[in-house]
């Protein structure tokens, strides 16, 4: 085992590690590589959401080609069955329109033939009236039968005309019944081309959906094993911040057994004055060191750190395990960034730091490399992404952050290289502002060891990504926070913004806001996709995997409510959208949908 840091130190003479491994070391098994540089992010942000077991390291990807494949293929699927619906519905609207037609066409048919029947009827009657009054209705009889002249002139007219009226009123009648047994052939025509054209859809669609069942069943497999690495992952991360909590332990109480009692900072920040007892502890080059001393105890040398900063630290220590929020405020006590980690312990132990990880940088004094000691501060990098983390100095070896890439506050590696920006020692206090690196221009803002994505204009929520290094979907529940309704869980700042919403809703409406969906694991995407694969987000990109979506009830569920609208005025407030797409006429609408954009 290897040794960690300025804790302890054989009297015989420096070994270059002063704490013994049992305080701080953690098992070899459990080690991890260390850090590299976080390397170009926007190779990353192509990485297909989900996809693949997280490396702890900045930077580094773990991609599942084969989970990347499928997820592209659900994605054409989806598109795919998205399309069809639509011509389904329009096919529908098409039969339904023939059928209309053809009900139109046969009744005018109908009618038609009820015309031809009456006319025929009439000519009928006709014939049968002029024969009864007159015998055969024809000139001869009107010329026998005429009186004089102008009688024989009328009597032809009379019949010509009748008969000139019947052919025209029949012919008619017959014209009508003919157009309307063509119109009603090709009603019937079109009406069945439209149901073939909509069955020719259907049988798409379900070829369709078989697909999409197929790519959920392959999905699983693939997931599962993501699902167990990452809680293989956890318990070693787990087992390590639990065995650096009881090296710590260790140690201050092995400080109370040698009975030293730990002195304020300021009466070690001069090592030539130091209190009774302690001496100088050397640097790399043979220095003293300010801020710390070292003293004596059956033949061992042992680190003698300020009061604050052992509050300090084992402040943090206790926070082990809480979960990571992408933003400066997180300070606790319920989730922590890093920086907000390093302001809250340092502050609440008397030492006070400003806000930020950069400003921490600027204003605490700094220490060498080589001197850096267990409560020291270390600033991560590389310079073109400025000041992106900080964390708690642990040994030569190993720090304690609040790790985006690990969704927590951890026990993680020290990196090494250009990844580091400079240590600083808070138990020295701030001195002048002194410049430090800035985010070069178009380069994506790290924080934590993730990116922070701000939130889009016009309402539309961030790209969300890999903000805690884990698969979407695969968030363990440690690095989620409830909101207070059933089991409901979110990213912890989404959580606390939620909460805080809700509050407010209720100060509103009587009642807090009511929940139907919240985090959903990849488990719970990929049967959802299953069921609606036309709807649904392909599992793995949805922003409920992400912790960062939920679909509202209670009257939110419905666009015009007071519950609803009291969302559209009040939700960006609290840095929760209603998206684009899920508005009315937005694509697909869901007015039961928000999400989380944060808050600028």
């Amino acid at each position: 085992m290897r040794a960690v840091s300025a804790l302890v130190r054989q009297r015989a003479g420096l070994v270059g590690a002063v704490l013994v491994t049992s305080v701080l070391v953690v098992p070899g098994a459990d080690a991890q590589p260390p850090p590299t540089d976080p390397g170009d992010i926007r190779v990353e942000a192509g990485v297909a959401p989900g996809a693949g077991v997280p490396d702890p390291r900045p930077g580094a990807a773990f991609a599942d080609p084969e989970v990347a494949k499928l997820q592209g293929a659900a994605a054409e699927v989806r598109r795919e069955l998205g399309g069809l619906a639509g011509q389904v519905r329009q096919a529908q609207e098409g039969v339904n329109a023939a059928t209309a037609r053809l009900q139109r066409a046969r009744a005018e048919r109908s009618a038609a033939d009820a015309a031809v029947a009456a006319q025929r009827r009439e000519v009928d009657r006709f014939a049968r009236s002029v024969f009864t009054a007159l015998g055969r209705p024809d000139e001869l009889r009107v010329v026998l039968s005429a009186e004089n002249p102008q009688d024989l002139l009328d009597g032809t007219a009379m019949i010509n005309h009748l008969r000139t009226e019947q052919d025209r009123r029949l012919g008619g009648a017959l014209e009508r019944q003919r157009v309307a047994i063509a119109a009603e052939r090709d009603a019937a025509g079109a009406e069945q081309a439209a149901s073939a054209r909509k069955a020719e859809l259907e049988r798409h669609t379900a070829d369709a959906r078989n697909r999409s069942d197929a790519i959920s069943a392959e999905l699983r497999a693939p997931i599962d094993a993501a699902n167990a690495a990452v809680i293989a992952q956890q318990k070693a991360q787990q087992r390590r911040n639990a065995e650096t909590a009881a090296n710590w332990k260790a140690y201050t109480e092995r400080l109370a057994a040698a009975g030293i009692t730990p002195p304020p900072a300021a009466a070690l920040r001069d090592p030539a004055r130091l209190p009774a007892g302690l001496d100088p502890l050397p640097g790399a080059d043979g220095t003293p060191q300010a801020g710390l001393a070292e003293k004596g105890v059956r033949g061992e040398r042992v680190l003698v750190l300020p009061k604050e900063t052992i509050a300090a630290v084992t402040a943090a220590v206790d926070a082990l395990g809480k979960p990571y929020v992408p933003h400066e405020g997180g300070a606790g006590p319920r989730a922590y960034s890093c920086d907000g980690l390093v302001r809250s312990t340092f502050t609440g132990a008397g030492l006070e730091l400003p806000g930020s990880a950069s400003e921490q940088l600027a204003a605490v004094r700094p220490v060498p490399p080589a001197d850096a000691q267990p409560g020291d501060l270390v600033f991560l990098g590389p310079a073109r992404y400025g000041v992106q983390s900080v964390g708690i100095v642990l040994d030569d070896r190993t720090m304690l952050a609040a790790d985006a890439r690990l969704s927590s506050v951890v026990v993680t590696d020290r990196p090494t290289g250009d990844s580091v920006l400079g240590f600083a020692r808070p138990a020295l206090g701030s001195g002048s502002p002194r410049p430090v690196p800035r985010r070069a221009e178009g380069e994506l803002t790290w924080r934590c060891g993730g990116v922070e994505l701000p939130p889009r204009q016009g309402g539309a929520t961030q790209a969300a990504g890999p903000w805690g290094g884990f698969p979407n979907g695969l968030i363990p529940g440690t690095a989620l926070c409830p909101i207070g309704i059933g089991a409901h869980l979110l990213r912890c700042d989404a959580a606390q913004a939620f909460v805080a919403m809700s509050q407010a809703f209720a100060g509103a409406f009587g009642r807090p806001l009511c929940v139907t969906d919240s985090y959903r694991t990849f488990t719970a995407q990929v049967d959802l996709y299953r069921r609606k694969p036309s709807l649904a987000a392909v599992p793995g990109t949805s922003n409920h995997g992400w912790g960062l979506a939920t679909d509202l009830c209670g009257g939110a569920q419905s666009f015009g409510t007071p519950e609803h609208r009291w969302l559209a005025t009040n939700a960006p407030t609290f840095g929760w959208v209603h998206p684009p797409w899920a508005r009315a006429g937005g694509g697909r609408a869901e007015p039961w949908h928000w999400e989380f954009a944060g808050t600028s």
